[in-house]
């Protein structure tokens, strides 16, 4: 797809947590993260950027209720222990359940519900890695130089999946009542779709400079795989 990105507001971010079709669409997307294999995508991500010995602390912006990290976790903990992930969304999703899943990995947890620019910009944390599941597609260029910029001074690795900006996946999206997801879901597909990213596109919003290595290539079928990795 050579047409240019395009950000529009998704109906999911502007339900309420409880509405009866944001949880359908909640649902939804975690199915839909399995069949796009986003957890594995991420897991080699991790594994094959990150140089520094064992990471200690993660940062997932736009974690939702966690689903994903958990099953990071799941893949990585054979490998890596002692982590402790932050999950940060605006609104608080992580439930008791899910906080002991993690705790009987090994792993610590811990929720933060603000608006990422907000966090990042007030946040006094530093991270190993920071973590971004088809969450970046959610802003306009100039939205993600900032956030970008802010990243690259608390984080040593970043590492996103995101929907790969094609006529293929855009086709896709008209199957996905076939799947069950609901209208929210099924709408909200084609505009991430239409704002997802292909080639170098985000490498060249990251804030760049000789002590990072940049990684940005397809993934999977229908997404799009980015990390940025400190030397040092």
């Amino acid at each position: 797809m050579k047409a240019p990105r395009r950000v529009e507001a998704e109906w999911l971010d502007s339900l309420p947590a409880d509405d009866r079709r944001a949880i359908g669409s909640r649902h939804d997307l975690k199915r839909l993260n399995l069949l796009m294999g986003h957890a594995a995508i991420i897991k080699r991500a991790l594994e094959r950027s990150w140089r520094h010995g064992k990471p200690r602390s993660i940062l997932e912006i736009g974690a939702g209720d966690g689903t994903l990290m958990l099953a990071v976790a799941r893949r990585l903990v054979t490998r890596w222990h002692d982590v402790t992930v932050t999950l940060l969304d605006r609104q608080q999703l992580l439930s008791h359940r899910s906080e002991q899943k993690f705790s009987a990995l090994g792993w610590g947890v811990k929720s933060e519900a603000a608006d990422v620019f907000d966090f990042l910009e007030q946040s006094p944390a530093r991270f190993d890695v920071v973590v971004a599941n088809l969450f970046l597609h959610h802003f306009s260029d100039e939205q993600l130089k900032t956030l970008f910029d802010r990243v690259s001074t608390m984080a040593r690795l970043f590492v996103a999946a995101e929907p790969r900006r094609t006529g293929r996946a855009l086709l896709a999206t008209r199957g996905l009542w076939m799947l069950g997801c609901n209208d929210v879901t099924r709408h909200d597909a084609v505009l991430s779709v239409r704002a997802g990213f292909t080639g170098s596109e985000l490498s060249k919003l990251w804030p760049g400079g000789q002590e990072w290595e940049l990684e940005e290539r397809p993934a999977g079928v229908f997404s799009h795989g980015f990390a940025a990795l400190r030397h040092g």
